[in-house]
């Protein structure tokens, strides 16, 4: 029997295809103004018996498709222990939203924390500095690293870190100084309530962002912990979604 979960995000819509617990397939597109035109591509290439929906935006395909649905923290959650056999504790710093999740010895969420309020410190806004340095979103982080001196941003608020970025440019500064400000300021962010969690055995780093190098580096060294981060992180709720279908049709 074969399982699909697709993880409906702001940013990218990702289909995981499972079977026996095995990866088969996955895939990744972006999630644009017709995000169901996206899932219905997905549903056709990759075929499944089971599909399960998570995510930003998994109840289009409840109300569309009349598929079943479960929250993208109880995604995770699988899908990091998927990656990790001992994961207890997951970060993932999403399109709209960071979230925090713990988990006991079962695997089973047991409490989260989950900052949605702001697009400051998301992927989103990550994605906007990028822009506004002038650099690719997959060149960011490693360039970040190459920062000599230490500045600080005054403030996370989008709109006022972009006048900002503009005005410390103006000034001469490095664009790599810059660069890491904006990831640090991003890691004080998730630091802060990953913080509030007891940390025990393996923390991953799950999501897109958990490519970018300097993200990772920084909760390290903030946390004081070795991060883990998966081959394909930004399968995580699509692979979680996947192996709960299948579990859903046992």
């Amino acid at each position: 029997m074969k399982a699909l979960g697709i993880d409906i995000g702001s940013r990218y819509i990702k289909g995981a295809l499972v079977e026996k617990g095995k990866w088969l397939d996955f895939q990744r597109a972006e999630t644009s103004f017709d995000p169901l035109e996206k899932c219905d591509q997905m549903l056709t290439e990759m075929p499944a018996d089971r599909v399960m929906a998570t995510g930003y935006g998994r109840h289009l395909l409840k109300v569309h498709a009349d598929i079943k649905t479960i929250t993208e923290i109880k995604a995770f959650a699988k899908g990091a222990r998927a990656f990790f056999s001992n994961c207890h504790t997951i970060l993932d710093i999403g399109g709209q939203d960071t979230k925090v999740i713990a988990l006991n010895d079962q695997g089973n969420v047991w409490k989260f924390e989950m900052n949605d309020r702001c697009a400051a410190g998301t992927g989103k806004f990550l994605e906007i500095m990028a822009k506004n340095l002038g650099y690719s979103l997959e060149e960011f982080g490693s360039r970040a690293l190459t920062a000599h001196q230490e500045i600080q941003l005054s403030s996370m608020c989008t709109v006022f870190a972009e006048s900002e970025v503009v005005s410390l440019t103006a000034k001469g500064v490095a664009r790599e100084e810059i660069a890491m400000a904006i990831h640090r300021a991003i890691i004080n962010r998730v630091a802060s309530m990953a913080k509030r969690f007891l940390l025990q055995d393996e923390v991953v780093f799950a999501g897109g962002c958990a490519h970018n190098p300097c993200l990772k580096a920084l909760l390290e060294q903030n946390l004081r912990r070795n991060i883990r981060v998966g081959s394909i992180p930004e399968m995580t709720g699509a692979l979680g979604a996947a192996l709960f279908a299948e579990e859903d049709g046992i």
